[in-house]
């Protein structure tokens, strides 16, 4: 019973730490919903641990939310050999 409890617990904690994860935006939607920069992020240098654009956006939306944005925006982004570079301004929803 409680290995039972214990994996719905970490099933559950799987879910909601995804439902936190920093989505990108284009730049229109930063523009319209007046969304507010927080700072930027940068990947490179790898060594091979970005080597896909998905890598990239898995990286980019952590490195966000240790920032404390809730979205992101790529402004540059490369492949280099076999990893994947990106410059990318982090955002939060404007205050209300």
């Amino acid at each position: 019973m409680k290995k039972i409890a214990v994996v719905t617990s970490l099933l559950i904690s799987a879910i909601s730490f995804g439902a936190f994860a920093a989505d990108q935006v284009s730049k229109d939607e930063v523009t319209h919903f007046k969304l507010v920069k927080v700072g930027s992020v940068s990947v490179s240098q790898s060594g091979g641990a970005i080597s896909s654009p998905s890598d990239l956006h898995d990286k980019l939306s952590d490195l966000a939310d240790e920032k404390g944005g809730k979205y992101y925006h790529i402004v540059a982004a490369r492949e280099h050999g076999s990893n994947f570079e990106a410059v990318a301004n982090v955002y939060k929803d404007a205050d209300k």
